[in-house]
């Protein structure tokens, strides 16, 4: 299994805010994607940082899902609420419990 990790950072007001986008927007359209397996979205509300982590059965799916309009679909319901760049990692899953 691969992750793709997305750090985030909003003023701590927009944190309800970003919230309710990606349960809305995001996590609907996230789940008929391709190899598609999970998908975690953690804030701290008096810092604004945020972490959202989607969950891929294989480095391709996880590798066509970003490089597809859908990842700059989802990434674009966020622009007004974004304070920084949002910077994004990748991970392979070795121990799930």
């Amino acid at each position: 299994m691969y992750a793709s990790v997305v750090e985030l950072q909003v003023w701590p007001a927009d944190v309800d805010e970003m919230v309710r986008v990606y349960r809305e927007r995001v996590a609907p359209d996230i789940k008929k994607e391709s190899g598609f397996k999970g998908a975690f979205l953690m804030t701290d509300r008096w810092s604004g940082t945020g972490m959202a982590i989607a969950l891929w059965e294989t480095e391709e799916d996880r590798e066509a899902g970003e490089a597809s309009e859908f990842h700059q679909e989802q990434v674009s319901h966020f622009a007004d609420l974004f304070t920084e760049t949002p910077v994004r990692k990748h991970y392979e899953v070795r121990v799930t419990v």
